[in-house]
C-alpha cells in the first residue's frame, strides 16, 4: 500500500501541470473559433479528441521525448485537418520547454527543430485548406525557440547548482579528512613522543632505580592506551560515511586537561612548569583550540628539545587568549618550525580568528605564542 501511495504521488506530480492546457483548451477553444468563420472545418468530437491528447501528452514529463512527439503529431493533425486556432498551440511551446530542461543541448535542437517543421507543414496544409495564399509561420518558430532557449537555460543553471553542490561536498569532505588527519598526527604523535621519551628515562634508570624505571615504565602503558584509544576512534570516524551520520565532531579537552598532559610530559623527562589564570571563562571552540597548541608544542618539545626547563603560560589579555609555550632546548626551533605540527597550531588558531608566532628565543630555545579572540567560535 505504502509503494502504491507513493507511486501514485509521483504520477499525481507528473500529470498536474498538463490540467491548466486541458482546462483551457476545453474551454477557450469554442469562443476562439467563432472569430474564425472561415475555418475550412468546424468543431466536432475529433477536434476537442486532438485538444485533450495534446494536453495530456504534457503529463510525460518523464520522457519529454515521448511527450513532444505525442503533442507535436496531435497539434499537427487539429491544424493539418482545418480546424480553427485555439489554445492547443499554447501546448507546443510547453512540451519543447519540458525537452529543453531534459535533454543536451544538441540533442533538444535537432528533436525541436524536427516538431517546429511537422508543425510548418501543418500550418501550410490549413493554409491551402482554407484557400489561403500565405501563411505566418514566424511567431510560431519564434515562440518554439523562446520556450526551447528557456528550458536549456534551466537546465545549464540545474547542472551549475548541481556541480557546485557537488564541489561544495567534496571540499567539505576534504577538509574533514584534513581535519581528522591533523587530529591523529596531534593525538598519536604526542603519545608517541611521550612513550619514547618515558622509555628512555626507563632505560636510563633501569640499573640504578628499578622503582623509578617501573614509574616510567606505568607511565609508557598508560600513555599506550590512551594512543590506542586515539587511534581507534579517528579511524573509526575515518570509516564510509560515519561523520556525516555523528554529526560534527566534539570540541576536544579543555584546558582542564593540562594537568594530565603536563604529568605525562613530566613523567618522560621534562621540567614543566604550567601557569594558567584561573576563570577565563573560554567558550569550548577557544579550549580546544587551546589546549591542542600546547599539546603540540610540548610534543615538539619531547621531540627535538631533550630534558628541557619548559613554561607554558595562558592568560587573558583583554579580548584576547594567550598561550605562551617556551622552552631552552637546542633543537627544538630548527627541527620544528618546517613541521606539520606547527602547520596545525597556526591552523587551530587561525581557524578561530587569531594568530600564531613561532621562533627561536634570543638566549637559546624555542617559543610558541598565540593569541586567539576570546569571543571565538568555531
Amino acid at each position: 500500500m505504502k509503494v502504491s501511495g507513493v507511486w501514485a504521488r509521483a504520477r499525481w506530480a507528473d500529470a498536474w501541470p498538463c490540467l491548466p492546457f486541458l482546462a483551457v483548451g476545453l474551454i477557450g477553444t469554442e469562443p476562439a473559433a467563432t472569430y474564425q468563420p472561415d475555418a475550412a472545418r468546424p468543431l466536432d468530437p475529433a477536434a476537442y479528441t486532438l485538444i485533450v491528447i495534446a494536453a495530456l501528452a504534457l503529463a510525460g514529463r518523464r520522457r519529454p521525448g515521448t511527450a513532444l512527439a505525442v503533442n507535436g503529431a496531435a497539434v499537427a493533425a487539429y491544424l493539418a485537418a482545418g480546424y480553427p486556432y485555439g489554445p492547443i498551440l499554447l501546448t507546443v511551446p510547453a512540451a519543447v520547454y519540458g525537452v529543453g530542461v531534459a535533454w543536451p543541448a544538441g540533442r533538444a535542437m535537432a528533436v525541436v527543430a524536427a516538431d517546429v517543421g511537422v508543425l510548418v507543414v501543418a500550418l501550410f496544409a490549413k493554409a491551402v485548406a482554407e484557400g489561403e495564399d500565405s501563411v505566418t509561420v514566424l511567431p510560431q518558430v519564434a515562440i518554439a525557440m523562446a520556450a526551447l532557449v528557456a528550458g536549456m537555460v534551466v537546465r545549464i543553471r540545474r547542472e551549475a547548482a548541481a556541480g557546485m553542490r557537488t564541489e561544495q561536498a567534496r571540499r567539505a569532505a576534504s577538509e574533514e579528512r584534513l581535519r581528522m588527519a591533523q587530529d591523529l598526527h596531534d593525538t598519536i604523535g604526542h603519545g608517541l613522543a611521550a612513550i619514547a621519551m618515558q622509555a628512555g628515562v626507563a632505560l636510563h634508570v633501569l640499573d640504578r632505580d628499578v622503582a623509578e624505571a617501573r614509574r616510567a615504565m606505568e607511565a609508557v602503558r598508560a600513555t599506550s592506551r590512551e594512543s590506542l584509544d586515539n587511534l581507534r576512534a579517528g579511524l573509526e570516524r575515518l570509516r564510509g560515511d560515519e561523520p556525516a551520520r555523528r554529526g560534527p565532531a566534539p570540541p576536544g579537552p579543555g584546558l582542564d586537561g593540562l594537568g594530565e598532559l603536563a604529568d605525562r610530559v613530566r613523567a618522560a623527562g621534562v621540567e614543566l612548569t604550567v601557569d594558567v589564570q584561573p576563570d577565563l571563562g573560554l567558550a569550548g571552540p577557544v579550549e580546544a583550540a587551546a589546549f591542542r597548541i600546547v599539546r603540540e608544542a610540548l610534543t615538539n618539545v619531547l621531540r627535538h628539545a631533550g630534558a628541557a626547563t619548559t613554561l607554558v603560560l595562558v592568560r587573558r589579555d583583554d579580548a584576547d587568549l594567550l598561550v605562551e609555550i617556551t622552552d631552552t632546548g637546542a633543537g627544538t626551533g630548527t627541527a620544528a618550525e618546517g613541521g606539520l605540527g606547527i602547520r596545525g597550531m597556526r591552523a587551530q588558531a587561525e581557524q578561530l580568528g587569531g594568530t600564531l608566532e613561532v621562533g627561536p628565543l634570543p638566549a637559546g630555545g624555542f617559543s610558541v605564542r598565540a593569541r586567539i579572540p576570546v569571543e571565538a567560535r568555531a
